[in-house]
C-alpha cells in the first residue's frame, strides 16, 4: 500500500520535472514531520493531488451528492410540513367533534330536564286530579253516610218517641189513673229535644 502511495507521488513530481525517485530516496530524512516538510520535492506533488482529488471530490458532491441530499432534505421537509397540515386538519376536526359532542350533551341535558320537569308536573297534576276525585267521592260518601245515620237516628228517635210516649202514657196512667195522649207526647218532645241538644 505505501508503495503505491510513493508511486502516486512520484508520478506528478515526474511530470513537473523534479529530480528522480533515486534522488529523493537517498536525500537524508528530518527529523519533523514529513506533512510539514515544505523543503521536500514530493510536497509539490501532494499538493498537485490534493487539488485534484478536492476538485474531483467537490465536483462529485457538487453535481451529484449535494443535490440528491438537497432533494432528500426538501421532500422530508415536505413530508414534515404535509403531516403537520393533517395533523393540524385532525387537531381541528378532533376539536369540532368535541365541541359538536358538548352541544349535543348539553340539548341532550336540557331536554331531559325538560322532560323529568315536565313528567313531573303531569304527575303532580295526576295526583292533583286523583286526591280530588277522591275528595269528593269520599265527600259523597260521607254526605249518604251522614244521610243514612241522620236517617236512623230519625227512625230511632221516631222508635224512641213512640216508646217513650208509650212508657210515660202507661206510667202517668197507673200514677193518677188516666193519661193524656198530647200532652205526653209535648213532654216527651221537650225532653227528647233538650237531650238532643246536650248531645
Amino acid at each position: 500500500m505505501t508503495r503505491w502511495i510513493r508511486l502516486a507521488a512520484a508520478v506528478p513530481a515526474c511530470l513537473l520535472g523534479a529530480p528522480g525517485t533515486a534522488a529523493l530516496a537517498a536525500e537524508p530524512q528530518s527529523g519533523g514531520m514529513p506533512q510539514l516538510d515544505f523543503g521536500n520535492p514530493l510536497m509539490i506533488a501532494q499538493i498537485v493531488w490534493l487539488l485534484l482529488i478536492f476538485g474531483l471530490l467537490y465536483f462529485v458532491m457538487a453535481n451529484y451528492a449535494l443535490p440528491r441530499v438537497g432533494e432528500i432534505l426538501e421532500e422530508r421537509r415536505r413530508r414534515i410540513a404535509a403531516d403537520l397540515e393533517a395533523a393540524r386538519a385532525a387537531k381541528a376536526e378532533a376539536d369540532a367533534a368535541a365541541a359538536a359532542h358538548r352541544e349535543a350533551t348539553l340539548r341532550a341535558r336540557t331536554e331531559a330536564q325538560a322532560a323529568v320537569a315536565s313528567a313531573l308536573q303531569e304527575a303532580q297534576e295526576e295526583a292533583h286530579r286523583r286526591a280530588e276525585a277522591l275528595n269528593a267521592r269520599l265527600a259523597e260518601q260521607i254526605a249518604a253516610a251522614e244521610a243514612r245515620i241522620a236517617a236512623a237516628r230519625d227512625a230511632a228517635m221516631g222508635a224512641l218517641r213512640q216508646v217513650a210516649t208509650d212508657t210515660a202514657e202507661a206510667l202517668v196512667a197507673r200514677l193518677i189513673g188516666r193519661a193524656d195522649r198530647d200532652a205526653v207526647e209535648a213532654a216527651v218532645g221537650r225532653e227528647l229535644a233538650t237531650r238532643r241538644q246536650e248531645a
